[in-house]
């Protein structure tokens, strides 16, 4: 294959969105149109071509070319595919490869956040959630649990990160999300988006003043955004204070909480259903 490209020389341009690029960088490579991110292993990049993401190149463990990655590789032919020994691009990149496979992709403009909402009934609205471990478990959650769309403010991690999108199996590609557009101020403006468009909101917190999460009204609801915070401090007062409902996980054991992931699985599972 014409596109197979041995890794000779570790200091080649090319391979600075594998090597010498951050997140961050990349985020921001064509700036001011959308920039680059890196999905890894097969399964996440297939479910990100499925979705639209157009492959810049790829960076692939010998094995691999002719293992796993061989049909996702053979749909992109004209596309640059580099490679080497496993130790090789481990020493390139700075980490273990998952599955021995990784993909520089291209960014897509955001939706709106009136375009994702359009048709759905349950969404989730993550504040500043900032784990990309969490971000990813998040997702995963929300795609197998009725959720239709998630809606972000901006602390929170992109969801497009490696680690967020591998821990989410690439459903970070299948459910609908964006960001709150950063001149929307949170809570007070995004809570008035959220009331126009039909949504009661649900704030996830530790209150003892709370609805129980199986009650009647809550499923009553025709469109409920349920709202879940940060890692240790949770929702910010003023989110709590604007939200229709408060809702509290009961706990056993003398367990006081549930990391935000764990806690969105609950929530979802409970409020997703019809």
């Amino acid at each position: 294959m014409k596109n197979i490209i041995e890794i000779n020389d570790f200091n080649a341009p090319e391979l600075d969105i594998y090597a010498r690029k951050s997140e961050v960088q990349l985020r921001r490579y064509n700036e001011p149109f959308p920039g680059l991110f890196i999905a890894e292993s097969p399964k996440v990049i297939e479910r990100a071509c499925s979705a639209g993401y157009e492959p810049v190149s790829f960076l692939v463990e010998h094995k691999d070319i002719e293992g796993e990655a061989k049909e996702l590789l053979a749909r992109f032919s004209q596309t640059p595919v580099y490679t080497a020994e496993y130790e090789i691009l481990v020493k390139l990149t700075g980490y273990a490869l998952t599955r021995g496979l990784l993909c520089v992709m291209k960014r897509r403009t955001l939706p709106t956040v009136e375009e994702i909402c359009q048709n759905t009934r349950r969404i989730a609205i993550l504040e500043n959630v900032v784990n990309p471990t969490n971000i990813g478990a998040i997702f995963r959650s929300a795609a197998a649990l009725h959720m239709d769309a998630i809606l972000l403010t901006g602390g929170c991690s992109d969801p497009l990160y490696r680690r967020a999108s591998r821990v989410s199996m690439g459903t970070v590609f299948q459910i609908p999300w964006t960001y709150f557009d950063k001149k929307t101020f949170w809570p007070e403006d995004g809570m008035k988006t959220l009331r126009k468009l039909g949504f009661k909101t649900v704030a996830m917190a530790l209150q003892d003043d709370s609805f129980s999460i199986d009650d009647p009204q809550l499923h009553a609801q025709e469109k409920l955004a349920i709202i879940l915070g940060t890692e240790g401090d949770g929702l910010a007062a003023e989110t709590i204070a604007d939200c229709d409902y408060t809702v509290k996980i009961p706990m056993s054991h003398g367990v006081d909480s549930l990391n935000v992931a764990a806690a969105s699985a609950v929530a979802f599972w409970e409020l997703g259903r019809k």
